[in-house]
């Protein structure tokens, strides 16, 4: 449903991969991540611009709420007039939001299926996004592959991660792949010590029989931890900013700071490590962001803004 995202990803991510990244892929979606996250940052200034003005005009649209309240009709009018006046979109603080949720889909798609989004196994052709018949020939070449890996090998139902983790280990059989698979398909999934294409678990055998496992444990953590972080240290030092104005917001925040990291955590454990990777570098960024715009564009609580009287 996402191919037309999924597969300029996937080429842009394998550019950064075979050129920027040394040919390990944990390096290539921190870089990613740096690269998705600078492409919004104008964007995260407008929803900040735009949830200010928002706050500003809050006593005026209460004023209206409460004048107009047996007319709603006349009201929508009223506030379309005062967006009007102040330059104003109610929705405008959505936007980075609904721009990375397609992303983040779209990334999670790549990362468990490389040699689609990434390669374009099967076809000679590499188009920015293929036609039906080219993701069909794809999806046949990955299915033979996946049929040559033994049972105990494969990796749920991650048939690309499958595929890369037995061959890398049986270099010595692509030979048998009929020239489906080289040994350029083989991504370096190896970042610090662990498998980005593997799951992380909760599993206590298998953390406590492998160090790898106990150390894919930890990113889930991480990336929840992370999550924290960001929602407080972006919902502090806004506040700060803004003369504690954004405290009116303190019980949506405070919802945020606990049911987030659950979910993040949650998704994480459920997904390959790999996106946890994604999830902690776009939260580390995100604390630097917010510091940036705290500190070059925030306006000071004593400083009035344009515009608004």
């Amino acid at each position: 449903m996402l191919d037309f995202i999924s597969f300029p990803l996937g080429k842009i991510l394998l550019f950064i991969y075979e050129t920027l990244a040394f040919k390990n892929y944990g390096f290539a979606i921190i870089i990613f991540t740096i690269f998705v996250r600078l492409l919004i940052l104008p964007l995260y200034i407008k929803q900040y611009n735009s949830t200010a003005k928002m706050q500003e005009i809050q006593p005026k649209i209460q004023d209206l709420q409460k004048r107009y309240k047996n007319d709603k009709e006349k009201l929508n009018e009223e506030l379309i007039k005062l967006y009007r006046e102040h330059n104003v979109n109610p929705a405008g603080g959505c936007l980075p939001t609904l721009l990375q949720m397609p992303i983040l889909f779209s990334l999670f798609y790549v990362i468990q299926s490389p040699l689609k989004y990434m390669y374009q196994i099967g076809t000679a052709a590499r188009a920015l996004i293929p036609d039906k018949a080219s993701v069909k020939i794809m999806q046949e070449a990955i299915d033979k592959l996946f049929n040559m890996v033994p049972e105990a090998s494969r990796m749920g139902y991650y048939k690309d991660l499958s595929i890369i983790h037995y061959f890398s280990q049986n270099k010595h059989l692509l030979d048998t792949t009929e020239g489906l698979l080289g040994e350029h398909h083989l991504i370096n999934m190896d970042f610090l010590g662990l498998n980005l294409g593997l799951k992380p678990t909760l599993n206590f055998g298998a953390i406590f029989s492998d160090l790898q496992y106990l150390g894919l444990a930890l990113i889930p953590i991480l990336a929840a931890f992370t999550t924290w972080l960001s929602i407080k240290l972006t919902s502090v030092q806004t506040a700060k900013a803004q003369g504690d104005k954004a405290g009116q917001g303190g019980g949506m925040t405070g919802g945020m700071l606990m049911v987030m990291p659950i979910m993040i955590a949650f998704f994480s454990f459920s997904v390959p490590a790999g996106m946890g990777v994604y999830w902690i570098t776009g939260n580390i960024l995100q604390i630097f962001q917010q510091m940036f715009i705290t500190r070059f564009i925030m306006k000071k609580p004593n400083q009035s803004r344009e515009g608004v009287k």
